[in-house]
């Protein structure tokens, strides 16, 4: 029976997040959230470069953003190195476990399983969090190459499309560093399994809730739409760029 928890306390997680990750995106298609309000922000972003003529403040902010998710893909190395190391020490790990007063001890391969898991999850945000890096590299060479305000040569047509081009890897960027954030979420759901499956899947389901919450109930986003004038057609527009 205790096997068998442990067995739905995973495909609950993996319900979880999976479930969301397709939700939220979908759901995004129809009602506004902080992904695709900030898609539109990061387009507008790419207009106003376009009309500047100095543009190392455009520069300074997309590197501070290449920098936060070097950040956190360094602390996913850490993190990684420190789940590995107590791999190799399991039962001395698990005969510490047992000396708490909370959470009960399952058997080596379940302690594995949720240690592997754990590995798994911040493998996953590493992966996350250096492609964000690199795809914010990518705007940087895109703002030392975009048209001056002078130039005569490029018409309004290639500005608009430039702009969109430029927004677009950003957004793609901003996404990826998202669902690397994420995974921190679901890694503390994940430290929950060892204290019992039962608290696996109310943390997997808080997570969840949280997330929902912020992406489309939160505050910030209200402060966000309403400094902008947003169509009908925004969430729609938003949802046709590639993620």
């Amino acid at each position: 029976m205790g096997n068998i928890l442990e067995v739905i306390a995973l495909l609950w997680f993996l319900t979880c997040w999976l479930g969301y990750t397709v939700y939220s995106r979908r759901r995004a298609s129809d009602r506004p959230c902080l992904s695709n309000t900030l898609d539109m922000y990061r387009e507008d972003w790419m207009r106003v470069m376009l009309r500047r003529e100095n543009r190392i403040a455009d520069a300074s902010v997309v590197g501070n953003l290449e920098r936060n998710g070097a950040f956190f893909a360094s602390s996913c190395l850490l993190i990684l190195a420190g789940i590995i190391t107590a791999l190799g020490y399991t039962q001395e790990v698990m005969e510490v476990f047992s000396t708490l007063p909370f959470g009960t001890l399952p058997s080596r391969e379940i302690w594995e399983l949720r240690m592997v898991l754990l590995l798994v999850v911040f493998i996953y945000a590493f992966f996350k969090f250096t492609w964000s890096m690199r795809m914010y590299n990518f705007v940087s060479v895109m703002v030392g190459s975009a048209p001056p305000p002078d130039d005569t040569k490029t018409s309004p047509a290639g500005r608009e499309a430039f702009a969109r081009s430029a927004g677009n890897v950003c957004n793609l960027a901003g996404d990826a560093f998202n669902l690397g954030l994420r995974s921190y979420y679901y890694a503390m759901a994940v430290v929950g399994w060892f204290i019992h499956p039962l608290v696996f899947i109310a943390g997997s389901t808080l997570v969840v809730v949280v997330l929902y919450r912020r992406e489309f109930c939160s505050d910030a986003l209200g402060a966000l739409r309403s400094g902008k004038v947003f169509d009908e057609e925004a969430p729609a527009k938003a949802e046709k760029t590639p993620k």
